[in-house]
This record gives structure tokens, C-alpha cells and sequence, in this order.
């Protein structure tokens, strides 16, 4: 019960530690001012989920203050398209003008998120384009896929006022652009010269004080925000490759747990993968707190089938535990994936720890019956009497073929080795299996 406990409170001190923990730090800002108001946000690191959320709060702030402009410091080699969507949704939506600085390289879903901007500059190393959809395995998407994608470049360009063939180049290496080394077969990447020349760029700047002349805003006061750390870490554990990793770790530390005595590290390795998964995705705000609650509720019905055996309340909390990390999730599918790679690692984990440890450590000692009545314990299920067999004795009832009979006083149920025998007849026990007596009748003639 001790142990039981103490895994109780390590659970709850894990998630007020989530509570606690998610800071939502402001931005700061420099400059004395000239009545306009401009804030830089950083898009660095690959696009997905977590910098979306990290977008949705930093734009929200800067319509907040009646920021005048947000200026997008762009260094991403793309990311995830459906995050890019998302991205491009919000940026359309706001009613502030926005420019992106590309400092390094806008590719793929990066240059998507810098089209739906109002203005693009570039740094002199600086190139932006190379968006065709691959999907994770790295093999080129499929057709609708690619039709969806292509159409949202051309949409985006165009929704700017920028010419939509070099945007359909980027994405789609059927378009034919010799002219800037984008012959066919070859997606478009644009540099900063020719990024000026089609008109995507509006000029080439060595640096963000340029930038600021550049935009008639030299004398404005600055706000930048930065990535809190908590969104550093959220952006990380939300990523789809660390996920399924995550759920697999939790689900190694929880099965280890259980063949092995006390609570230690493997149950720890499991709790703290969990709290970190459900972290991750409160403080991107794909998770409210009703996902903690279900999660909670399910680990609660499974701790109570340990002392409630049946079986209906286990399967209640898992349901509830898998509940919670669909109600988590941003993509169905991926989770789907993720939980099971996490549920074939516990199958296999199980399995291997069963092969090597069996039952007779750890926490299932508890609750499994491994003791059996055998032989070899001084258990029989029956005596052969053997010491029977050969001695002569009389029917008392017909045997049809089941009977009794009467040996040197002792009275037994037998049975005939087939045939009728009547009452008051002469029999011999023949042979004993555990409590059968079999006899057969004497012949007096």
C-alpha cells in the first residue's frame, strides 16, 4: 500500500508540476518610439504544431497592443503542411501589415508562410522556395495531395498580388523555369536577386535596422518576443516523431514496473513520459485540463481492477487513458500510429520481461495466483489403491455395470469390467485407476 502511494503521489505532483510550470512569459520591448508599434517574432526551426501555437499567442499580444506592423523573421527549412495551413489561416486573418525577413532560408512550408505575408525582404544569402510535399518516409506525396498544396502556393501568391507561376514552380517540378535553374524535374528555389526580380521580394537587407528604414519605421518602438522556454519544450515533445517515442517509453517504464518489486525507475521513466506527452500539448494548446482529468480517471480504474477483479473496470480505465490521448491529439491518424507502435512495445516488452523474470517477482506476485497442487507439494487428487488388486470378495447390488460389493468387511463401490453381475455373487478386483474398482465375477462352476 505504501508503494501504491507513493505512485499516487508522484502522479499528482507530476501534474501540478505541468500546472505550474507552463510560464507564458511576456515580450519585451526596445526603442523609444514615434508613436508606431512593431513586433518582431522569430519563425525559426521546423513548422508544426507547436509553433503555431506559438504564433497564435505572439500575434494575439500583438493585436493586443495595436501593434502597427509584425515583422516574421523567417530561418525554417519547412515542416508539416498542415501546420503550414494553419499558419497561413491566422496570417490572413490579421488586420496589421506584415513582412516577412528571411535571414537564412524560407523553404517549403517556410516560403508558404512567407507568401501569405504582405511583404517579403531578404538577406544577401538568403533563399526561399523548394516546397514539394514529401511525406515522412521522404518518398514525394500523392496526387491529391500535391494538387491540394499547389493550389494553396498559387492561392497564397496570388492572394498578395504576386505572380502565381513562380509560386506553382516552387511546388510542383513539372513547371519548366530554365532560367532560374528550375528546369523541369527541379522545384524552384529563388535567391535574393531573383526573388526581387519576379517581384516576391521587395528589396535585399543586410540586416533588421535596414529592414526598419527600408519600411519607414526606423524610429518605431520595437517589441520582441522570444520563445518561452516552456514553449521550446512544447514545440519539441509535440513533435511527431517524439511522440510515439514518448508513449513507447511510458508504456516500456509501466510494464517493467510491474516485474519488479517496489516502485522505481521504470515505473518513474513511465510516469515522467506521460506527464511530458501531456505537458507538451497543454502548453501548445492542443490539451485542456479535461484530458488530465480523463487520464487521472483512467489510471484510477486501473489501480482499482488490482483490488476489484473482474475485469470491466481495467478495460474502463484504458479506454479512458486512450481517450485522453485522442482528446490530445492534433492529428487523429498520427496518434492513432503513435499508440499503436506504443501497444506493440508493451506487447513485445511484456513478453520478453514474462521469458526472463516470469510471475514470481515484482508487482503481479500480488495479484496472480501462481501456486498449484501437484504431486510433487503432497497434493493427490485421488489414492490408487493398489493393494486392492487380486482380493475376492460379493456383490451386494447387481452390477449394471456399477455396483457394490463387499471385500474382507469393507464395503466399495465397483464397477464390473463390462458385463451384468448379479447381487451375491463371487467377484475379483481386477485393477484400480484412483477411486474405479474394477472386478470381474468368479467363475464357480
Amino acid at each position: 500500500m505504501k508503494k501504491l502511494n507513493l505512485l499516487i503521489i508522484i502522479l499528482c505532483v507530476s501534474f501540478l508540476g505541468i500546472i505550474g510550470f507552463h510560464s507564458n512569459d511576456s515580450a519585451y520591448a526596445a526603442g523609444s518610439g514615434d508613436g508606431k508599434l512593431v513586433y518582431v517574432i522569430p519563425i525559426e526551426k521546423e513548422v508544426e504544431r507547436g509553433l503555431q501555437a506559438f504564433l497564435d499567442r505572439t500575434t494575439s499580444e500583438a493585436v493586443a497592443a495595436n501593434a502597427d506592423h509584425i515583422i516574421f523573421e523567417l530561418n525554417t527549412p519547412g515542416g508539416r503542411v498542415d501546420a503550414a495551413n494553419d499558419i497561413a489561416e491566422l496570417l490572413q486573418d490579421l488586420n496589421i501589415e506584415t513582412t516577412s525577413f528571411i535571414t537564412s532560408q524560407a523553404l517549403s512550408a517556410g516560403s508558404y508562410i512567407a507568401l501569405n505575408t504582405d511583404n517579403i525582404y531578404m538577406k544577401p544569402q538568403a533563399t526561399m522556395g523548394a516546397s514539394g510535399v514529401i511525406n515522412s518516409d521522404g518518398t514525394a506525396a500523392n496526387k491529391k495531395a500535391q494538387s491540394a498544396w499547389l493550389s494553396a502556393m498559387r492561392s497564397a501568391a496570388e492572394s498578395k498580388g504576386r505572380d502565381p507561376l513562380y509560386a506553382a514552380a516552387m511546388a510542383d517540378a513539372s513547371v519548366d523555369l530554365p532560367e532560374y535553374n528550375a528546369g523541369e524535374g527541379k522545384y524552384l528555389t529563388l535567391g535574393p536577386r531573383e526573388a526581387v526580380e519576379v517581384g516576391y521580394a521587395k528589396a535585399v537587407v543586410n540586416h533588421r535596422t535596414a529592414l526598419l528604414n527600408e519600411l519607414g519605421l526606423s524610429n518605431a518602438k520595437i517589441v520582441e518576443t522570444e520563445v518561452t522556454f516552456s514553449e521550446e519544450l512544447a514545440r519539441f515533445f509535440t513533435n511527431s516523431t517524439v511522440v510515439p517515442i514518448l508513449l513507447s517509453l511510458a508504456s516500456i517504464g509501466l510494464i517493467v514496473e510491474l516485474y519488479s518489486p517496489g516502485f522505481g525507475i521504470p515505473g518513474s521513466i513511465g510516469l515522467v513520459s506521460l506527464v511530458l506527452f501531456f505537458y507538451g500539448h497543454i502548453v501548445a494548446g492542443f490539451a485542456g485540463y479535461e484530458a488530465i482529468i480523463l487520464l487521472i480517471l483512467g489510471l484510477v480504474l486501473i489501480i482499482a481492477e488490482i483490488f476489484v477483479p473482474g475485469g470491466i473496470i481495467g478495460l474502463l480505465g484504458v479506454g479512458a487513458l486512450v481517450g485522453s490521448l485522442y482528446m490530445s491529439a492534433v492529428d487523429i491518424g498520427q496518434m492513432s500510429i503513435s499508440i499503436a507502435i506504443a501497444f506493440v512495445v508493451a506487447i513485445i516488452t511484456a513478453v520478453l520481461m514474462y521469458k526472463l523474470i516470469g510471475l514470481e517477482k515484482g508487482f503481479l506476485r500480488h495479484i496472480i495466483l501462481n501456486d498449484a497442487t501437484t504431486t510433487e507439494k503432497g497434493y493427490v487428487s485421488s489414492v490408487n489403491r493398489l493393494e486392492l488388486i487380486g482380493l475376492e470378495g460379493t456383490t451386494v447390488t447387481p452390477l449394471r455395470p456399477a455396483g457394490t460389493a463387499i471385500f474382507n468387511g469393507e464395503r466399495l463401490d465397483v464397477v464390473s469390467e463390462g458385463g451384468y453381475i448379479a447381487s451375491q455373487r463371487p467377484v475379483k478386483i481386477m485393477k484400480t485407476e484412483g477411486s474405479r474398482v474394477v472386478v470381474r465375477e468368479i467363475d464357480t462352476n
